[in-house]
Formats: structure tokens, sequence, C-alpha cells
């Protein structure tokens, strides 16, 4: 069984929160999840596979602009500011980052009496929150 872990980051990259689902559930129940405890915020950095109507409209409701470039079925296209989508590659840092610490924390010792349990995360899916105000600055991932 697999699992996706959605994550809020800062504009830093540091996480601030996460949402485990399945392997096989779609990405939009993990940015249903997390929806309800994005910061304020002034802009969404994420994935096209958030890209849905519902979604861009609950975080205009919320004053979020979002920064996310539309899926290649959509019919029609979505603007986006491609210039602030590349500064996504911090949420990309950090789950490195994080996968490097998990081999940290799950090191099996030689000793066949010790055993730790691993989480696997096949995929992992971004949102990027980020503000001209540094203090403001939130990512979602």
């Amino acid at each position: 069984m697999n699992t996706k872990l959605h994550a809020v980051s800062d504009s830093h990259g540091r996480p601030i929160s996460f949402s485990v689902t399945a392997g096989q559930v779609t990405d939009y129940i993990g940015a249903r999840a997390l929806l309800s405890s994005l910061p304020n915020v002034d802009w969404l950095l994420g994935d096209r596979r958030y890209d849905t109507d519902w979604f861009r409209e609950s975080l205009q409701d919320k004053a979020i602009r979002p920064c996310i470039p539309g899926r290649k079925s959509r019919a029609k296209a979505v603007r986006y500011n491609k210039r602030r989508y590349k500064r996504r590659n911090r949420i990309e840092i950090m789950f490195g980052r994080l996968k490097d610490w998990r081999r940290v924390l799950t090191r099996y010792d030689r000793c066949p009496k010790v055993s730790l349990v691993r989480n696997r995360t096949r995929r992992n899916r971004h949102l990027f929150f980020t503000s001209p105000d540094p203090n403001r600055a939130l990512h979602l991932q």
C-alpha cells in the first residue's frame, strides 16, 4: 500500500503542517484536508495536480492568489506567474531534507532485536505559499 504526503511549508522551506492520504486517492482530498489550515498569505504556489476550479475559488475566498499551472487536459488555459512558480523548488528541497532525516530516524542497527517501522511515501504532492513580506510567507506541500 502506498501513501501520499501533502505538506504546507513557509517560504524558507520549513514545514508547517502535513496530511497523509492513501496512494490510490486523488490529490484533491489532500488539498481539501489542508485547506482549513492554510495561513494568511498572499500567494499559493502549487503543483498542477491541484488544478481544480473549486480549489482556486476557495483560495480566492481566502484572499490567496493561486499560482498553479493548469492541467494539460484543461479546455481553457489558466494563466499563472511562471517566474514566481520557479520558487516552488524550496518545497522540493524540504522533501529532500525530510528524506535525508528519515534515513537517520529509520536507521536499522545490525542487531536483529531492533526493528523500526518505516513509512514509505511514493509520491509527494506540493503546494507552496509565499508573500512579499517574509513574516507572512508560507508554503503548502
